[in-house]
């Protein structure tokens, strides 16, 4: 469930829930009350009547006696002075929360109750006086204050001539503390009713929200102590759920940066370390042969010319180094220069192994040349740095070429949309585990046998990198101790393409 339907749900069961059980609740103590009273007092009434005018209930309760008393004042009003009737009528009253009280003249004769006549003695009526202060109910009156009570009077004459007056009191306090139990029961069931209703929402907030948001709130502290290894997982769909999901990666890809960063930061040591090692050799080699100059060890013209061209070597070996950290800097600040023009890639590849060959011939090195492709081919590439990825890897399989007599092939082959270039050597090879990883930047596959070879580990990191920017691919396949073949793609100037032309493959061995 969204968080969207989550509050619309959450307003429904704060809204209806409660009114719903409010009313439950409410019509069950009022129709228990209703009960109650209709029980106590023998009356029936409905409940609205009972809640809005119980007064007038309680005038019921009273009426029929009331009623016989003044119908016996009007026909014979000497029953009235008959002691044991009014005790009888009492009694009847008594049940009803009411007494009789009958007064002659001024002074009470006879007292149902005279705890509580004493309380009301001074509201009651005068013979043939009706009070301004009371309410009238229906023919009773109603004297409220502390102690409310409901008085119905008839007067009538003694026999003797004394004015005489029966009254028919109901005490009201009987009546109001169900009245008020009602209100009181109603307002605390209210209260339980949104104290259970609250608790319940934040219950089922706590555990769709706010647990959700703690375990997020904890992976952030543990990403800020620096343990990126704290997994989050979501337990829901909503929002809450996808931002998990979604901290989640950051997580993971935050941590793959710092390993990166961390690995880089030891790739970055290793080179420094190789660069160091590879600049010493010939460091070294410059200053012992300068000393041997400057000492008048190269005494003779010969010697002079042998140690200034080994100097001359070795410098040059350091400025190539020099240039490769330079230009790795490039690749690593994704800034190399290119001047992509059109090529004849035939042509261009003669010149390279023209070039090649005098170079490898010097090392015991033949070079065997195969070209089977249109020679009016033509690839969109720049030159410069088209030559650094061939003398890149020619470097590399001269330098771990380990035969007597070292071998590299080099074939162009048309594979449609590309052209494929493949460079074979007879070296050492690599092993199968190692293959994937030799493009890596830094990479050795054997660290011990390479810092006596040399080289920074960057030529084929640099030679891929290259390549991919002509929209080619590169690879390698290799047979340990037989030999490597370095492979890579250029894509064809299609515009330039002659269709139909039939050409001899040539074949070059130097």
């Amino acid at each position: 469930m969204r968080l969207k339907d989550r509050l619309l749900t959450a307003f429904f069961i704060m809204i209806v829930i409660p009114i719903l059980l409010i009313c439950i609740t409410a019509g069950t103590i009022v129709r228990l009350q209703t009960d109650s009273i209709q029980k106590n007092y023998d009356v029936e009434a409905d409940t609205i009547q009972i809640i809005t005018n119980p007064i007038q209930i309680l005038n019921r309760v009273t009426r029929g006696t009331y009623n016989e008393i003044k119908l016996t004042a009007l026909k014979t009003p000497e029953i009235l002075e008959d002691t044991e009737y009014i005790k009888k009528l009492n009694e009847e009253l008594h049940n009803k929360y009411s007494f009789i009280a009958v007064r002659k003249n001024d002074e009470f004769i006879y007292c149902g109750d005279s705890k509580k006549l004493f309380i009301i003695s001074d509201n009651l009526q005068k013979f043939g006086v009706y009070s301004t202060d009371a309410t009238d109910v229906d023919g009773g009156i109603y004297i409220g204050g502390k102690n409310p009570f409901l008085v119905k009077a008839q007067d009538f004459y003694f026999s003797d001539g004394g004015e005489g007056t029966i009254f028919v009191i109901t005490d009201l306090n009987t009546l109001f503390p169900q009245i008020k139990a009602v209100a009181v029961q109603s307002v605390i069931s209210f209260l339980a009713i949104i104290c259970f209703t609250a608790m319940i929402l934040m219950l089922w907030i706590y555990q769709s929200i706010l647990r959700p948001l703690n375990t997020l709130r904890v992976g952030m502290n543990q990403i800020k102590d620096g343990d990126l290894d704290y997994s989050v997982e979501s337990e829901t769909e909503d929002e809450i759920g996808q931002l998990c999901d979604d901290f989640e990666e950051m997580r993971i890809r935050l941590k793959e940066q710092i390993d990166r960063r961390l690995q880089y930061e030891e790739d970055i040591k290793e080179l420094i370390s190789n660069i160091s090692h590879d600049l010493k050799t010939p460091l070294t080699a410059i200053k012992g042969y300068s000393e041997g100059l400057l000492d008048g060890v190269a005494d003779t013209p010969q010697k002079q010319e042998k140690y200034l061209k080994t100097i001359f070597t070795k410098a040059n070996d350091m400025s190539i180094l020099v240039d490769e950290l330079a230009f790795y800097a490039k690749i690593d600040c994704n800034t190399i220069p290119y001047s992509f023009k059109e090529i004849n890639i035939c042509d261009y590849f003669d010149d390279c192994i023209e070039e090649l060959g005098l170079d490898l011939e010097v090392k015991n090195i033949e070079i065997r040349y195969q070209n089977v492709i249109d020679p009016s081919t033509c690839v969109v590439a720049d030159a410069e740095q088209l030559k650094r990825v061939i003398n890149n890897i020619i470097g590399n399989a001269v330098k771990y070429i380990d035969k007597k007599k070292g071998i590299i092939q080099i074939r162009l082959i048309d594979t449609g949309t590309f052209i494929q270039v493949e460079i074979e050597d007879n070296g050492i090879g690599i092993p199968k585990v190692d293959i994937p990883y030799i493009f890596d930047r830094f990479y050795r596959a054997d660290a011990s046998r390479n810092s006596k070879k040399g080289g920074s580990g960057l030529g084929l990191a640099i030679s891929k990198k290259i390549i991919e920017d002509h929209s080619g691919k590169i690879w390698a396949e290799s047979e340990y101790g037989i030999g490597t073949t370095i492979i890579f793609t250029l894509k064809k100037d299609i515009k330039k393409r002659t269709d139909g032309i039939k050409y001899i493959p040539r074949r070059k061995g130097l």
